[in-house]
């Protein structure tokens, strides 16, 4: 599929007047003359736009070569150069009504929109299954975002001999790096750049580690250096921020979140699967907190062997590939000399620091010595320096350097204390120290918070009601001790440095207040957790799912004080138990599953045998967890514990929602009877108590268990009720599902023809809302359509991509071996034993996703 159109036609337009059409009319004559001679069906024309097809992707790339050449050729009036764009993929569409339809004209309408006028952008797929015509090379742009599609795409540029070649970077969502934005030039570090750059450029060397005291500028540096590697990684740089993180499963999570990668592949052998396929550099930040680092960094180095690792730390990661490089204080001048001092690495720091605050500051041979003097008392370390120069705007530097021969008196008491720590600690307190009381309870506070905070959560967990916390924040701002950045949700966000933190909690726990700011900020995330929760049960699924990432951090660190791993902590269990309650659906719907079941098995562990309405839904989530990962037994137990905790205390939504699970492990336990009789029973609470949402998850699971007893029309009433009051609800991904089940409902009655039909209608949505139980469901309905239809190749692929999306994920199914056996039977006599294994191996290797947008047959 090919489509193309004409850039800046509008200022086209304005230039030529009239002639314009002239100028469109030859366009179309050129380009429509290529199509018919390369094989192309003209699909649609709009104003100077094409959506051509091609019997194959060479034919495509043919036509796009040759059009580009005819375009370049012709003279055009008013000696303008037109300059059309093209975008080609190579997938299956659906047609109707002699239209095409489906994610991949999608994909090939987007591509087109990131290409650059005269340039031809292709997609992998297009790239893999075309010969190239004769003058034609291809170039690789790396992976991008196309705008309203999940998966990132790896493009190419159709290279045309005697054509423009170099082209502007392409119109995607995002180019294939992450790197934090820089507002002010790297000073004094040319040597080490060179360096870094050289080792890195280098095959042997693929883990550099920046090694350095606390605020020497080891994340700056590394950036740079990153922003200079990109044409070396064609897939590209990801900065992957780690000074929040404290275990080595979120740091394999964060590293996922940051290449985004679907919540399927949030694992571990996921992660490493995605990074062996690519060629790129990871900027790790922060690691010296994080237990397991190193182990997380060997895996990579080991599994992908085109990635290279930066990574900053205060200790080296003792690994034998790693090569150290020692971040080093800012050259500081040999003599006081203003020449010297102005070829000086920490003098040029503090100069441009001074007059971003103050403008008219310059280095004179009057303040020269006292700005050398600040330099060396801070020991040449930039977060130092830069905290004392924007205090400029309100003292000269030789009240700076009194101001600080005063504060560096003071001396940590801590005899493992590094001794540039020492300095750096002192600098800090002295710009701690300027702040008024109240600014100083704040700025403690803070501390508190991990990946940052909106400033609601600033007002409620740190400021007083009569306080304006946007009015604190800027002040702290200005003292160069917290930073802004933009939140999901357009508000800004308040965040704290590493260094800068630790000292604030240093702050906060001398001053004893560190429970008390823990448990506020425990107890407001809970409420976010709540807040979040009712948020999802309205259906606005995504977004409540990326706000809740956001936010990840801080609920960690609420859970980490509310239920702290040591018993002879304090902790709060109620405020835990909330938190468990209510993330329950972040940890299925993100992929994050072995870490919401270490939180509710903790929890869950605490809290003992006293009932209470957040127990019992913790009991709840936990189950659903096991049940997901296949361990049924144990989930029948957490579903019978819940239930009898909700009867106890008379909760009539928690009996029905536990009676819900407990069916629902009845069912996969194969005790159909008894789980009709619980989620009947459900199913008669919910109607009382009018909660459509729950009541229609019970009617399709309870059309489930009338499916495996073979009363497949009372199954058929009951999902179709379920799915109708979804939509009725406005709930995309629940009615999905209820579609989906219902599609393989109808492959079971042997309405196969309906069943294709009702799941070819689900596939966008499936695919755009990305959830891994969703997904792997509807892989399987996929399957067992395609194989009714003559497409054994086609279902065994799906068969095995499902079966590795599990493995991935630890979500075994339970049903796999009776469905191998019954697609085995089903092939018998079409396709060979050997043959379908190959297919399903080859499916191991694909992404569901793509197969899936791929699902209607060829045929249709």
């Amino acid at each position: 599929m090919l489509f193309s159109d004409i850039e800046g036609s509008t200022l086209l337009l304005t230039r030529l007047g009239p002639t314009y059409v002239d100028v469109l009319d030859s366009h179309r004559r050129i380009l429509r003359g290529v199509w018919a001679a390369t094989g192309g069906t003209e699909v649609g024309t709009e104003g100077d736009s094409f959506f051509v097809v091609f019997p194959t992707a060479t034919d495509a790339l043919e036509a796009a070569a040759e059009g580009q050449r005819r375009l370049e050729d012709h003279h055009w009036p008013g000696g303008e150069r037109l300059r059309v764009r093209m975008g080609i993929h190579t997938g299956s569409p659906g047609v109707h009504d002699g239209d095409y339809w489906g994610m991949d004209v999608h994909r090939a309408a987007r591509i087109s929109s990131a290409a650059n006028g005269g340039q031809v952008v292709i997609s992998a797929a297009t790239g893999d299954l075309a010969e190239l015509p004769d003058g034609v090379s291809l170039r690789d742009l790396g992976t991008h975002h196309l705008k309203d599609i999940h998966e990132p795409e790896h493009l190419y540029q159709l290279t045309v001999a005697g054509l423009q070649e170099e082209f502007p970077p392409l119109r995607t969502l995002g180019t294939p790096t992450s790197l934090p934005a820089t507002a002010t030039p790297l000073l004094g570090r040319e040597p080490d750049l060179a360096r870094l750059t050289e080792m890195l450029c280098t095959p042997d060397n693929r883990l550099v580690t920046l090694t350095g005291p606390g605020g020497s500028g080891k994340t700056r540096l590394a950036i740079s250096a990153a922003a200079q590697l990109k044409t070396s990684f064609p897939d590209g740089v990801y900065f992957v921020p780690l000074a929040a993180e404290v275990s080595e499963e979120v740091m394999w999570t964060s590293i996922a979140e940051v290449l985004d990668l679907g919540a399927r592949e949030r694992t571990p052998a996921g992660l490493l699967n995605h990074l062996a396929r690519h060629a790129l550099l990871l900027v790790l930040d922060n690691l010296e907190q994080l237990e397991g680092a190193a182990k997380v960094v060997a895996q990579i180095l080991e599994a992908a062997p085109r990635v290279a690792v930066i990574a900053t730390s205060r200790r080296p990661l003792g690994l034998i590939a790693e090569r150290q490089h020692p971040v080093t204080p800012l050259t500081l001048p040999d003599d006081l000399t203003l020449a010297a001092a102005q070829s000086s690495g920490a003098v040029q720091l503090f100069v441009q620091r001074a007059q971003a605050v103050q403008p008219r500051f310059t280095l004179t041979t009057d303040n020269v010595d006292d700005v050398v003097a600040i330099c060396r008392r801070l020991d040449g370390l930039p977060l130092a320096i830069e905290l004392c120069a924007t205090r400029v705007r309100l003292l000269s530097p030789k009240a700076l350097l009194d101001r600080i021969d005063q504060s560096l008196d003071i001396v940590s008491p801590s005899s493992v204390t590094p001794e540039r720590q020492r300095t750096l600690r002192d600098t800090i307190a002295w710009s701690y120290h300027l702040l008024t009381p109240v600014r100083r309870r704040v700025f403690r506070q803070l501390a508190v918070f991990s990946g940052g905070a909106d400033l609601d959560a600033v007002a409620t967990v740190a400021c007083t009601p009569q306080e304006d916390p946007l009015d604190i924040v800027a002040e702290l701002i200005d003292a160069s001790l917290v930073t802004m950045s933009e939140g999901p949700d357009g508000g800004p966000r308040i965040a704290l440095l590493e260094t800068i933190s630790q000292y604030a909690d240093d702050e906060l726990r001398a001053v004893g207040e560190a429970e008390a700011a823990r448990g506020a900020h425990a107890a407001y995330y809970a409420a976010v957790a709540e807040k979040l929760l009712a948020m999802r049960e309205e259906s606005t699924h995504v977004t409540a799912l990326e706000l809740a990432e956001t936010e990840l951090d801080n609920f960690r660190a609420a859970l980490g004080w509310a239920v702290p791993p040591n018993d002879n902590a304090t902790g709060d269990l109620a405020t835990g138990l909330r938190l468990c309650a209510a993330l329950g659906w972040v940890w299925v719907l993100g992929g994050y599953f072995a870490e919401g079941r270490r939180w509710h098995e903790l929890v869950v562990a605490r809290a003992g045998a006293e009932p209470s309405p957040d127990l019992v839904a913790c009991l709840r989530g936990l189950g659903n967890l096991l049940v997901m990962q296949g361990e049924t037994a144990r989930a029948e137990e957490l579903a019978t514990r819940s239930l009898k905790l909700a009867e106890a205390l008379d909760d009539h939504a928690g009996i029905a929602l536990a009676l819900s699970l407990l069916g629902t492990v009845q069912l996969q336990l194969g005790a159909l009877e008894t789980a009709r009789d619980s989620l009947g029973e459900a199913l008669d609470r919910l109607r009382l108590l009018d909660d459509k949402r729950q009541l229609a998850r019970v009617l399709g699971n309870l059309g489930g268990v009338e499916e495996e007893l073979g009363r497949l029309d009372r199954a058929e009433t009951m999902m179709m009720e379920a799915r109708e009051l979804f939509e009725d609800l406005g709930d995309v991904h629940e009615a999905a599902v209820q579609g989906q089940n219902l599609a393989y409902l109808l492959v079971v009655a042997g309405r196969v023809d309906e069943a294709s039909k009702l799941a070819r209608g689900l596939v966008d949505t499936v695919v755009t809302l990305g959830s891994p139980s969703l997904l792997m469901a509807f892989a399987n309905t996929a399957m067992n359509i395609l194989i009714r239809q003559g497409e054994p190749a086609r279902a065994a692929r799906l068969f095995g991509a499902e079966e590795a999306m599990r493995d991935r994920l630890e979500m075994p199914n339970p049903y796999l071996d009776e469905e191998l056996e019954e697609a085995l039977e089903l092939i018998s006599g079409v396709m060979s034993r050997e043959d379908w294994e190959r297919h399903r191996q080859e499916g191991r290797q694909a992404r569901v996703e793509e197969l899936i947008a791929q699902f209607p047959p060829a045929a249709s």
